[in-house]
């Protein structure tokens, strides 16, 4: 009788052990398909297979890519005539953004964003611009960057994963002067280098304060970040310190490095991330595209707390946050970036606006438009251009929401008023960088604010805005 009742007992143990392990399979299962807000901590492949996989996968992706840009935007090499950036750098002129055959921006402009909706005729070049690898994200810098770091330093960002996909023609000039509000005197103080670890203190030592030295070292120290640290599930070949504020933010202004904001859930919502430029944050009151951070130390802060991570604390204690002293580390950093001043604008006076005896009938007939039926003013005035505050363009009313390379274009929501100082200088334009010029800027703000510019109050719009 006790032999019957030990087996009965071990075969409903074994019948439950069954169970268990069927239920946790499926358990798992179930949990793999249910999205996360948390990156995996665990890594089950190893190293050299996740490096072998994303190095076979990458000709596809950037075809793919290319493809998508090619279908969007007319990308051929045509500057500007007699118009550079501060350093010379050419300007790329005229619209970018392809229309379907035989629709032409004056035709669209007169659709009633319904129309544009029903008809399907919201130009490609639009829509929210997908990061080259949307579902894998995270920092990508443009090939000068990485060669001059690689230099200087012999630190390498280069990712094994993903190529920057945008051409050098359209984006900001490099090495970016630099021009600083305590030493307007000086002009442009970077004597033509890139500002990194190993250059900043013979290049300011004189010119800044001690704190302000300081906080360049800070901004110029590569600290650990998603892609670029010492784990597995790196993106770079080999360990890495990390990245720098100033690698995006190259000499406190911008190279077009892109990411994925941090903020947003799940990963197909999240915007990719044209870097913005620091200069001029002294008279900002709102940091981030959309976090609306109040303070330029919180934004510091932040950055590295979190963005560095894709907005993750747990996957930041993994790989190495740099937890930053607020009283003084961060302090140092935000006072030199204080002092970032917008480049040279002979032309405007000191209420921003143009002298007409310096400026052209065009550049003339642009600021009355600019303040008047564009439109434009009342979202960014003079003299930083911007109202400091947020706002939703609502661009989804013009079209049905739909996957574009693992990035699904819908509503942007609020962002915040970038300034157009110095815009010329600052390439690609709005916060993703889907506008590579400023006759495409003029566009898309033409059709979703339904001003029906003709084409002249265009071109004289783009003229002045060249001016600031």
């Amino acid at each position: 009788m006790r032999c019957r009742t030990l087996k009965y007992c071990r075969m409903l143990l074994g019948v439950i052990a069954v169970a268990l392990m069927v239920f946790a399979v499926g358990y798992a299962q179930e949990s793999a398909k249910r999205p996360s807000s948390y990156s995996p901590v665990v890594i089950n492949e190893d190293f050299a297979t996740i490096m072998a996989r994303m190095k076979a996968a990458k000709p596809e992706l950037m075809k793919r890519q290319k493809d998508l840009l090619m279908e969007r935007y007319d990308l051929s090499n045509r500057p500007a005539k007699d118009v550079t950036m501060s350093r010379k750098k050419p300007i790329q002129e005229g619209v970018r953004v392809r229309l379907p055959n035989a629709m032409t921006w004056d035709k669209l402009a007169a659709f009633s964003p319904e129309e544009i909706k029903e008809k399907n005729l919201f130009p490609a070049g639009f829509f929210p611009l997908p990061h080259p690898n949307h579902s894998e994200g995270g920092m990508l810098f443009p090939l000068f960057e990485i060669d001059e770091i690689k230099k200087q330093e012999a630190r390498d960002l280069t990712r094994f994963d993903l190529d920057f996909d945008l051409p050098d023609i359209f984006l900001p000039e490099f090495p970016a002067p630099i021009y600083i509000t305590t030493r307007t005197d000086l002009g442009d103080i970077s004597q033509g280098k890139l500002v990194t670890i190993d250059n900043y203190y013979e290049l300011f030592n004189g010119i800044l304060n001690p704190k302000q030295i300081e906080g360049v070292r800070l901004l110029a120290t590569p600290f650990p970040q998603q892609q670029f640290n010492q784990t597995e599930d790196r993106r770079s070949e080999k360990p890495s310190f990390g990245v720098a504020c100033f690698d995006c933010h190259a000499n406190g202004h911008t190279n077009a490095s892109t990411h994925l904001v941090g903020d947003i859930r799940p990963q197909e919502f999240r915007h990719r991330l044209d870097t913005p430029s620091l200069r001029g944050v002294n008279i900002q009151r709102l940091f981030g595209s959309q976090r609306a951070l109040k303070t330029i130390e919180d934004f510091t802060e932040f950055e590295q707390r979190a963005a560095y991570f894709d907005g993750d604390p747990v996957i930041a204690t993994k790989k190495g946050v740099n937890i930053l002293e607020r009283a003084s580390q961060v302090h140092f950093m935000a006072e030199f970036q204080e002092i970032l001043d917008f480049p040279p604008a002979p032309k405007l006076r000191i209420d921003g606006k143009l002298d007409p005896k310096k400026a052209t009938e065009s550049e003339m007939r642009g600021q009355a438009i600019f303040f008047g039926k564009g439109e434009c003013a009342d979202c960014h005035p003079a003299p930083y251009y911007t109202d400091n505050t947020m706002h939703n363009l609502k661009v989804e009313r013009f079209f049905t929401p739909r996957m574009i390379n693992g990035r699904m274009a819908s509503s942007d929501g609020p962002i915040k008023t970038f300034p157009l100082r110095g815009i010329k200088d600052s390439p690609p334009y709005l916060h993703d960088g889907r506008l590579l010029t400023l006759e495409d800027t003029a566009e898309f703000f033409n059709l979703i604010l339904e001003l029906k510019l003709t084409n002249q109050e265009k071109t004289d719009l783009v003229a002045f805005m060249r001016q600031l």
